[in-house]
């Protein structure tokens, strides 16, 4: 047995802790003999290559199954996307170290740097960075989220607006604003304007032309965007504005940390799940279809999320990217993720049970 004071002895078990548990006890003390044995005298430490090999043969040990030739590539598709599902949740968790979105007060002073000496017909001060409709989202309306009206979880901001006739035409409202912002220490973006048809009275006889002009500015972690309305009717603003928070900076190394983390998990729970529920177990086939539907449910909405985003973002323009959860389809199909989830408990649950083999082993014992 390898002294357990040789510090390279030591270093060889630390990465020994790749291979199950029941593979050290059985052939740990052998395989650190032979590392010893074939090292240099007075290595202190593994080479790269031997640490590399270490770790990959051990994470290919923790799956079994030595003859699949599959068996890699199913566990790779679930550590990426439990990864991705864990740094999509620590994104969100960092989102709350920003500061609290813009009071009344703030907001109130904004907009008259926008329109000088007018004050807001109403500020709306949400209560949460993201929201459904606007508002913190709670359980009465988990039913609604899950039967495909997830896609109104979205970011949202403090507005201010003002409606009735416009004291100036909107494109001398628009330059005043963007002198003023500037003055004011805000950085701007280009400006994009968007025209459509809109009815000309109640019974839609004829049609006007109606342009939104909007407008991106930001200011250290607020982000600022104004719309100037070319044709405002009583009830609908001429002006608004809508003031965000930036990403946090905690939120990138938090879903790295959160992904990895996650990619880690999952390839250990899908290696003990294999490695239980190699044969003869009694529900190996139904844990693996289980597995494939759980994949199915996960991996399907990211597939439809991820280029109708990139396309969204593509055709428009954003101050910021779109938080990672939309990325990969939450919650517009949170329940494709919901019933996924269900399929891969039961799966663990299943993996539970004892193998035949064990069962006839405690027999022999027994009798």
């Amino acid at each position: 047995m390898a002294s357990t004071g040789d510090p390279l002895a030591r270093r060889y078990r630390r990465l020994l802790r790749c291979y199950p548990r029941a593979y050290r006890r059985e052939r740990g003390d052998e395989l650190v003999a032979l590392l010893l044995d074939t090292a240099p005298p007075g290595r202190t430490r593994p080479r790269l290559r031997e640490a590399v090999d270490l770790i990959r043969n051990g994470m290919r040990c923790r799956l079994g199954r030595p003859a699949s030739s599959t068996v890699v590539a199913w566990a790779v598709l679930a550590a990426v996307v439990c990864g991705l599902f864990s740094a999509a949740l620590a994104a969100r968790v960092a989102w709350e170290t920003a500061r609290p979105l813009p009071g009344r007060a703030e907001t109130g002073a904004v907009f008259r740097t926008v329109l000088p000496d007018h004050e807001p017909d109403e500020i709306t001060t949400p209560s949460t960075f993201f929201g459904y409709y606007t508002q913190p989202l709670t359980l009465q309306a988990l039913d609604n989220v899950l039967l495909g009206d997830g896609g109104e979880y979205q970011q949202t901001a403090t507005d201010a607006w003002a409606a009735g006739p416009p004291p100036a035409p909107p494109e001398q409202t628009l330059a005043v604003a963007q002198r003023r912002l500037r003055e004011a220490g805000w950085h701007l973006d280009q400006s994009a304007a968007e025209t459509f048809d809109d009815c000309a009275d109640k019974l839609c006889a004829s049609f006007v032309p109606v342009t939104w002009t909007t407008l991106d500015a930001s200011r250290g972690d607020t982000l600022l965007t104004v719309t100037v309305n070319s044709r405002p009717e009583p009830e609908y603003p001429y002006l608004s504005i809508a003031l965000r928070r930036t990403t946090p900076p905690l939120v990138l190394p938090a879903a790295i940390g959160g992904g990895l983390l996650g990619a880690l998990a999952g390839w250990l729970v899908f290696g003990w799940a294999s490695r239980r529920t190699e044969e003869p177990h009694p529900a190996r086939a139904v844990v693996k279809i289980l597995f494939g539907v759980t994949l199915l449910l996960w991996w399907l909405p990211i597939l439809v999320a991820v280029p109708s985003v990139a396309s969204h973002h593509s055709a428009e323009r954003h101050p910021q990217w779109h938080p990672l959860w939309e990325w990969l389809g939450q919650p517009t199909f949170s329940l494709f993720f919901l019933v996924g989830s269900v399929s891969a408990l039961l799966g663990i649950a299943l993996a539970t049970l004892p193998r035949r083999d064990a069962d006839r082993i405690s027999t022999l014992a027994s009798g």
